[in-house]
């Protein structure tokens, strides 16, 4: 496997292949980024074309107080880690490739989908995402890319992003990989102090509930919806935890779900320092 820095590299080491399946990454890997490698790997596999991961921490994507300075990079870990998985290429690039020049044109997707939930919270957040990811896309070309359900919002901006501007590049979802005890696997998960990393399944409990009282009862208004998030959030605080939001959304687009849709909860909260995400989806579509 080989591990370029450069753009005019990739390309050169790509050239007169079949288009690559896509794994874009931030680093410092665990079991879910591994998974969304093999599902590239099986994807690319009956056209015999290379798998390419990337791993570039986006500062675009960071607010001021957030963790851009001491996000984990650990680059030869994951080499290793990606070699096992069946990565054929690793684009590494640092800030100045990635960015030779102030970043004056920002890729801004919509308000009614990228400026609710994670967006309202992380103003500018989504604006990064499809910056980087349109960036990447353009480096590295792929076919096929694969993104993890467990930032369930970001894939579905990613989805329109690359539909709206005709990109021609696949969009493959991947299954959110979890700890024994249900905790959605993240890079930041290392933040959690022993007892904090006791208390996070609670997060994915809470989702759960939630999933029960629909199944018993489907047929939900909006009323009914909300004061399940309401609370969602309260049994949250009482635990200990500052939750941003809890909510119930349609899974294809999310806004507030009507009868009939398929629908999806999503939650991110804060516990001691570090802010968890999660997702279920409630419903086939």
């Amino acid at each position: 496997m080989d591990v370029l820095h450069r753009t005019a590299e990739l390309r050169s080491a790509l050239s007169g292949r079949p288009p690559p399946a896509f794994v874009p990454t931030m680093g410092n890997l665990h079991t879910g980024h591994l998974a969304l490698v093999r599902q590239a790997r099986e994807a690319a596999a009956a056209r015999g074309a290379p798998v390419v991961a990337s791993i570039f921490v986006n500062r675009l994507q960071f607010a001021p107080h957030e963790d851009f300075d001491s996000y984990p990079r650990t680059l030869q870990r994951d080499c290793e880690l990606l070699a096992e998985a069946g990565c054929d290429l690793v684009y590494a690039p640092d800030e100045t490739e990635l960015y030779p020049e102030p970043q004056d044109v920002l890729v801004q997707p919509p308000a009614a989908l990228a400026g609710v939930l994670e967006g309202a919270f992380r103003p500018g957040f989504f604006t990064g995402v499809c910056t980087v990811v349109t960036k990447l896309f353009g480096a590295v070309r792929p076919q096929l890319a694969v993104f993890g359900k467990k930032d369930y919002q970001q894939l579905m901006v990613i989805r329109h992003m690359t539909r709206q501007l005709s990109l021609g590049v696949e969009i493959l979802a991947g299954e959110t990989a979890r700890d024994v005890d249900g905790l959605a696997l993240s890079s930041r998960n290392g933040y959690l102090s022993p007892m904090e990393r006791a208390e996070a399944p609670a997060l994915q409990a809470e989702l759960r509930r939630i999933a029960q009282a629909l199944a018993e009862a489907p047929q939900a208004d909006a009323a009914r919806l909300a004061a399940l998030e309401q609370q969602a959030m309260a049994t949250l605080r009482a635990r200990g935890w500052a939750p941003d939001y809890v909510a119930i959304r349609r899974q294809r687009d999310l806004a507030v779900p009507q009868d009939g849709d398929a629908r999806v909860v999503l939650a991110a909260a804060r516990l001691g320092r570090t802010r968890l995400i999660d997702n279920l989806e409630l419903d086939r579509p």
